[in-house]
């Protein structure tokens, strides 16, 4: 989750001070106010790099550890033996290095290991104002004198599943925030939760676990509107599966036998009154 989009919410939106903020975070006052009152998404920092003596023997070491791990006990070859063989090849470090690294190298294979056997379960139950669930879906109507192909954005709030329509010819992210836009006007408010797919316009890369690389657009647009945004598993629809459904009932209640439009404008208005 974006430290500044955090600290957006819990200022402007829970109403937090900015000492409970600083106690929270760890981050001094004047930083916090610092971020509020420049208005960016995410703080800029140089790069770092600190030169180790280990870091050429990095992946000989990983794949010692791994190795290792896998054999029984009474095989296993100790991080002294480790740091042994590291030295024949030309390391000229000490073994505490080689004990830190190995440190950081279990937990991280712990973390890894918890999060693909936890596994997380978004709710089927909702609070009111807890989330909302969107989705894209692709339809035909007739707009002007063609058939179109329409990339259609669909806004569901999870507890009194009041929904909306929105209609265009991409999904570009121009058209994703439009979409967010209009529907949590007309919806009434802001939810304090988004849940999505793992659409392109959102995340660039998909981790293990719940690990996404959110894209910086995506990301920007989310800490405007102070919301967190969840992201369903691979392959897992049923996660919201609320707007999975409504996708289905729109196709046939909406654009089976849909009338011609004029323009998009006309086919968005008509739809904005017939959907909610």
């Amino acid at each position: 989750m974006d430290l500044l989009s955090v600290i957006r919410r819990w200022h402007v939106r829970d109403k937090l001070s900015i000492r409970d903020i600083s106690r929270r975070t760890g981050l001094s006052r004047h930083t916090i106010r610092k971020y509020l009152a420049s208005g960016i998404v995410e703080p800029k920092y140089p790069l770092r790099r600190s030169v180790s003596k280990l870091d050429p023997f990095a992946g000989t070491l990983s794949t010692w550890l791994k190795r290792e791990a896998g054999r029984n006990r009474k095989r296993r070859r100790s991080l002294k033996m480790l740091h042994r063989d590291l030295v024949v090849l030309g390391f000229e470090g000490s073994y505490d290095r080689v004990a830190a690294f190995a440190r950081d190298w279990r937990q991280q294979q712990r973390e890894a290991d918890n999060q693909a056997s936890r596994g997380t379960y978004i709710p089927l139950i909702f609070a009111p104002g807890e989330a909302f669930q969107f989705d894209w879906s692709e339809d035909w109507a007739r707009v002007g004198p063609r058939q179109m192909k329409l990339q259609v954005g669909h806004f569901k709030l999870c507890h009194s599943r009041a929904f909306m329509l929105r209609a265009y010819p991409l999904q570009t992210h121009e058209m994703l925030f439009d979409a967010h836009n209009h529907c949590l006007r007309a919806l009434g408010g802001i939810p304090r939760r988004g849940i999505y797919d793992n659409m392109k316009t959102a995340v660039d890369k998909v981790g293990r676990g719940k690990q996404r690389q959110i894209n910086a657009r995506f990301r920007a647009m989310v800490s405007h509107f102070m919301f967190e945004s969840d992201f369903c598993n691979p392959a897992a629809g049923w996660e919201k599966g609320q707007i999975e459904k409504n996708v289905r009932d729109a196709r046939y209640r909406i654009w089976h036998d849909a009338p011609a439009f004029r323009d998009l404008a006309a086919l968005n208005e008509r739809v904005a009154g017939t959907t909610m």
